[in-house]
């Protein structure tokens, strides 16, 4: 049995998770204290679970066909300050030098309230002869620099001095970077600071993935170790000395690749709850939405998963409104959840503690750490314990937490906290249940604050939005939030390892970005291959590679996305051995998504793995006077995973030989002329079990110059259906 091995770097633990590569089914698991204050930081805690996971599960080397971890290090250094001298050498010729001097000066970067990143610099000119440039190697070194920036006016255009300036840094014992490297955007400012910020953290990422690489070889593994980047992908190592910046903000990535890859969401909102604080992110056409990345508030050229963090999870304590008299608390009202959570502040749950030890215990008020107010709320035991009253231990007391969820805890231990706190409530107290939902109330109220930014953000249709939760925290808080705005929801497979989970079966994923104005056809295919080419360089086998281009005419800018596996056997987004469903089976599953009866629902067309429904939905509008009618399409895959969800399309089948013609028809009569200028539809083209999406292009050239790209391989006939729907904002 072939496997593949998951490790997700925590806070507080590093979870490892091993998975069947042939049908990606859980085997096992475990958690391992990360070791943040080891001397060889979070690598000791990623090769301690990699070495206890052979161990415990009985693995050869020759069974681990997949290995990758996720890292806090990337981030943890920059919030720490622990990071690299940076000096940077400038680059310009001719009358552009007097811009590219000032533009390569990289201003303080604030890191934390105490720690900034300042850097050195010098400026060379084009044409500057190698000893030139040895000197100013020198100098910068002199002055303390550990890590050289070279960074050129048009270094997107010729590399050629960059590279130059990085080689003789190299070879003066230095570590280098250049901004060409870091991005292929115009914009000499922002990609110098880009490459300040990855030249920082470069010694400490390559020590750390070269500590982590030589345990895996020595273990006789032979795949490569891969790691997680900020926008839910992995990389292999050696890409990782060229761009560590890849894997900064990459926290909640894991996750989200395990709520595409595990539990195959392809469009929803995606919460994951841990003990102390809730990622909330969005996921369309099977992607998650991103965003260019900023560190306290400085811009940078690096695309991150737009995903709002909240400082509440499945521990967060519970907040008073008290004072104390004579030793004892009086108090008021319930005032807020979090931001402290019980295992944070070294405290057990109310509701994994045995009933009769709590039977007679005593509601404290505490400050639970030296910074925090003295407003939390704790149960001490006849026995000396103190226990937190949680949102857990709310939601278990609530009945929103099932047996099989991983917050699952004792229900009467729940109720005897949530009875000893109303009565210290006093007259204020409305019944141990009212207490328990306004807890639950002051937390979800955070999360659903957010899923409505999210929602009115990226315009979402907010009665067909499905929330899914992730996370060992995620039954404490997703189902309550989802009650509270009237949405639908499910908590995630192994929901408590979903992250390691993602990390396992992620893909390699790049992203090649270029400003082109009025990009024609031709353009469009070289970026595209650009970006295949750099997955491939990042790990990929060449035959799973597919790419999604994006043209955004306002800032002239193409982007390509390559996504591709690391093995020779393909697999259809991870369906391992699914059971296929029938027709009727996968028509109620689009019925339930449509939230329509499964009779008003119609097959429009299929292919061999595919499966298009289409339906309408009716309701009442001012006053009940006028009826309103919604036409939705759903794309199914046979084993009954929605690969792709709209409103009004136009549906039609064709032929490879038919096609181009098909698609003008499509585009010419969805086209909106309207105040922004003329808008193409979104175009996808179905065809075996693969949606093509090529819903980023700008003009209809485009997308018939990339359709004929991405189906060159097909037999003439193969059945092909084209949608196009009204483009999405």
């Amino acid at each position: 049995m072939k496997v593949r091995i998951g490790i997700d770097v925590g806070g507080t633990f590093t979870d490892v998770v091993v998975i069947d590569n042939d049908t990606h089914e859980l085997i096992g698991q475990l958690k391992l204290p990360t070791t943040h204050g080891a001397r060889e930081g979070v690598a000791l805690g990623i090769i301690n679970a990699l070495e206890r996971a052979m161990c415990h599960f009985s693995l050869a080397p020759d069974d681990v066909s997949f290995i990758a971890h996720s890292t806090t290090q990337a981030t943890n250094a920059l919030l720490e300050g622990d990071v690299a001298r940076v000096g940077v050498i400038g680059c310009g010729r001719g009358i552009e030098s007097l811009l590219a001097r000032q533009a390569t000066k990289v201003p303080p970067i604030q890191l934390t309230a105490s720690r900034e990143l300042r850097s050195l610099h010098t400026f060379i000119s084009a044409g500057t002869d190698q000893t030139a440039i040895a000197q100013a190697v020198d100098a910068l070194s002199q002055q303390g620099a550990q890590v050289i920036v070279a960074s050129a006016a048009f270094g997107v255009d010729d590399s050629e001095l960059e590279e130059t300036v990085a080689a003789q840094a190299r070879a003066a014992g230095l570590q280098a970077t250049s901004g060409h490297e870091v991005s292929s955007l115009y914009g000499l400012r922002v990609r110098t600071r880009t490459a300040v910020i990855n030249a920082a953290i470069l010694p400490k990422m390559i020590e750390t993935a070269e500590m982590t690489e030589r345990c895996v070889k020595s273990s006789g593994i032979s795949a490569p170790l891969m790691i997680m980047r900020s926008d839910g992908g992995v990389v292999s190592v050696s890409e990782v000395h060229r761009r560590p910046i890849l894997t900064m903000l990459s926290g909640p990535a894991a996750g989200i690749a395990g709520a595409l890859m595990h539990e195959r969401v392809s469009d929803g909102i995606f919460i994951e709850v841990g003990g102390t604080s809730a990622d909330i992110s969005v996921i369309r056409d099977g992607q998650p939405v991103t965003r260019p990345a900023r560190l306290n508030g400085h811009r940078m050229y690096l695309n991150t998963l737009d995903v709002r963090t909240l400082g509440v999870g499945g521990g967060s304590m519970v907040r008073v409104d008290s004072v104390a008299d004579n030793g004892f608390d009086h108090i008021f009202e319930i005032t807020g959840v979090g931001a402290r959570s019980a295992h944070i502040a070294g405290l057990g749950y109310a509701c994994f503690t045995e009933p009769g030890e709590l039977a007679s215990g005593k509601i404290e008020v505490i400050q639970p750490a030296a910074g925090d107010e003295r407003n939390y709320v704790v149960i001490s035991t006849p026995g000396g314990r103190r226990v937190a009253i949680t949102t857990t231990c709310a939601a278990n007391f609530l009945g929103y937490i099932s047996p099989e969820h991983f917050a699952s805890g004792n229900r009467e231990s729940a109720a005897t906290a949530f009875e000893l706190l109303n009565e210290s409530l006093g007259r204020n107290g409305k019944g141990a249940e009212a207490t328990a939902r306004t807890v639950l109330d002051l937390a979800c109220e955070k999360t659903a604050g957010t899923i409505e930014e999210l929602i009115a953000e990226y315009h979402l249709a907010r009665d067909q939005v499905v929330l899914v939760g992730g996370g060992g925290g995620a039954a404490a808080l997703v189902p309550f939030t989802a009650e509270m705005m009237k949405l639908q929801h499910r908590i995630a497979r192994n929901a408590e390892v979903i992250s390691p989970i993602g990390v396992a079966m992620a893909m390699v994923r790049d992203t090649i970005e270029r400003n082109l104005t009025d990009p024609t056809p031709d353009d469009i295919l070289r970026v595209r291959r650009e970006a295949a080419e750099a997955a491939i360089a990042a790990g990929a086998v060449a035959e799973s590679i597919e790419v999604q281009v994006e043209v955004d005419k306002r800032r002239n800018l193409v982007r390509a996305t390559a996504m591709g596996t690391t093995e020779m056997r393909l697999r259809r987004n991870g369906d391992g051995e699914r059971q296929a469903l029938g027709p009727e089976q996968c028509r109620e599953i689009a019925a339930r998504s449509m939230r329509i009866e499964p009779g008003a629902v119609r097959l429009a067309a299929e292919t061999a793995g595919l499966l298009v429904f289409t339906g309408e939905q009716h309701s009442r509008s001012f006053f009940g006077l006028l009826n309103a009618r919604r036409e939705m399409l759903r794309v199914l895959d046979r084993t009954g995973v929605v690969r792709l969800q709209r409103g009004k399309a136009r549906i039609s089948v064709t032929t490879l030989a038919q096609l181009a013609d098909e698609l003008t028809r499509a585009v010419e009569q969805l086209t909106d002329y309207g105040d922004a200028g003329r808008t193409i539809p979104d175009v996808f083209i179905l065809y075996g079990s693969r949606v093509a999406n090529f819903s980023g292009l700008a003009e209809l050239d485009q997308v018939i110059a990339l359709a004929e790209v991405e189906l060159r391989t097909l037999e003439p006939k193969v059945k092909l259906i084209v949608i196009a729907c009204p483009k999405q904002v």
